[in-house]
């Protein structure tokens, strides 16, 4: 059983994998760049291959059974080009961290911990409690609009719940009102569903559906003081349209893990935008880490795992992106 881990992404989940599958595997990890000749045989002999690309200017595995994204999003795997035997597959169990950063950031917002433990250090006493004039916010009472309701989507409505948030949803297929969600709305009528709000949340995958799906309308229906929140894909949201309205202040502010532009080979220091996002001062900026955790990684590990020996066991696989044919 030979196993690849290709690129620095993938080889993130490479140790300790041996002893999770067990048996004769043989793991090997390869650069994102193949050129030694032994790293191109090596690729093109792999009988599993966990990686986040697949075009052609890779080597094609002819006797490959099974290629998993080591995350969510496949947008840079070319299914037409892997041999039609192998399988495709992903894995999530980033929900809980990606949740866990939306509702830190939407805390940290309401609750200025560290603007308080810096003014305190110096003597001023800026919050304390007993005036009108020192108070700070909360999320209790708020309303948290979901755009998108798959893993990420339902751990977020779990904890905004916990916080005493309603929950709306605007989601593709249909979402039924529940204990989760106080109101569900269709793909059609995004921009009353982030008028509805004061927290939009974007976890939608990239697709040619929702390239731009918040576009310069539904912004314009967001309340002044709402903030928008990007988890999901940077073009998910249109980028002309975000930096207009956070820099004619229109919207309170965003908040942005995914963006536009990432580092590269050329690059490696790339700010996120070719807007400037960075020169504004209602923006928080991070860079693409909400779900980069310990508990993500280990939980892929084992999602992973799993697959490699349901395939050589012939058992049937999960979170199956394409299956492959005899």
């Amino acid at each position: 059983m030979r196993i690849i881990f290709h690129g620095d992404n993938a080889a993130s989940f490479s140790q300790g994998f041996t002893e999770l599958v067990g048996g004769d595997a043989e793991v090997r990890i390869l650069p994102d760049v193949l050129v030694a000749p032994s790293d191109i045989q090596a690729y093109a002999e792999a009988d599993a291959i966990i990686g986040v690309k697949f075009d052609a200017g890779l080597p094609r595995p002819e006797r490959l059974k099974l290629f998993h994204v080591p995350g969510a999003g496949y947008d840079a795997v070319n299914l037409g080009l892997l041999p039609a035997q192998a399988s495709v597959c992903n894995c999530f169990g980033h929900e809980q961290a990606i949740a866990e950063y939306v509702m830190s950031a939407l805390l940290a917002r309401a609750i200025p911990l560290a603007d308080a433990d810096a003014k305190l250090r110096r003597g001023n006493w800026a919050y304390w409690a007993g005036s009108p004039d020192r108070i700070h916010g909360e999320i209790a009472g708020q309303t948290i609009g979901l755009l998108g309701f798959g893993h990420i989507g339902k751990a977020i409505a779990r904890r905004a719940k916990a916080f005493e948030m309603q929950v709306h949803v605007a989601n593709r297929s249909p979402v039924a009102t529940s204990d989760l969600v106080d109101r569900a709305f269709t793909l059609d009528q995004i921009s009353e569903f982030c008028g509805s709000v004061d927290v939009v949340v974007v976890s939608v995958p990239l697709t040619a559906e929702t390239t731009g799906i918040v576009g310069a309308a539904a912004l314009a229906a967001m309340r002044p003081g709402a903030v928008i929140v990007n988890v999901g894909r940077g073009p998910t949201i249109d980028e002309a349209a975000l930096f207009e309205a956070l820099h004619a202040r229109r919207i309170g502010g965003a908040i942005i893990d995914t963006w536009y532009q990432y580092p590269n080979p050329g690059e490696p220091n790339i700010l996120p935008s070719k807007l400037a996002f960075h020169e504004l001062s209602n923006v928080l900026m991070t860079p693409h880490m909400s779900g980069w955790t310990s508990g993500t990684i280990r939980r892929r590990q084992q999602t992973m795992a799993d697959n490699i020996k349901r395939c050589f066991s012939g058992i049937a696989l999960t979170n199956v992106v394409r299956e492959g044919r005899s």
